[in-house]
């Protein structure tokens, strides 16, 4: 089973247990989030294609880790006394996927706490 949503202007194929880096949002780790523009949803033979979402289908995860990764940009220039250092840090989330969910359908965990 998995499913491709959107999210901003990116798309993401994912199942349940995947991790997935989004870009950055206001969440605390170990909240959940959820996706509700799911564009494809595949089971097997059951394959739902969106015009152009999926109606009621969403993808539930969960913040592992606010990730970031620095790139150092570096120019040179020999024997020149010229050296300029530059660094860019870009955002992200780590999601870890726990359910996708079609209309009507709840997750384990909240059905069992009703």
């Amino acid at each position: 089973m998995y499913a491709i949503f959107e999210d901003g202007s990116h798309q993401y194929r994912v199942s349940p247990g995947d991790l997935v880096q989004v870009d950055h949002r206001e969440a605390d780790k170990g909240s959940r989030l959820e996706f509700n523009r799911v564009l494809l949803y595949a089971d097997g033979t059951d394959v739902r294609i969106g015009q152009p979402v999926v109606e009621g289908a969403r993808v539930l995860g969960e913040v592992v880790n606010h990730l970031s990764e620095k790139y150092v940009i570096q120019k040179y220039r020999r024997r020149k006394n010229y050296k300029r250092l530059k660094g860019h840090r870009q955002h992200y989330v780590l999601v870890k996927v726990q359910h996708v969910l079609l209309p009507g359908q709840e997750a384990p965990a909240a059905a069992a706490s009703n």
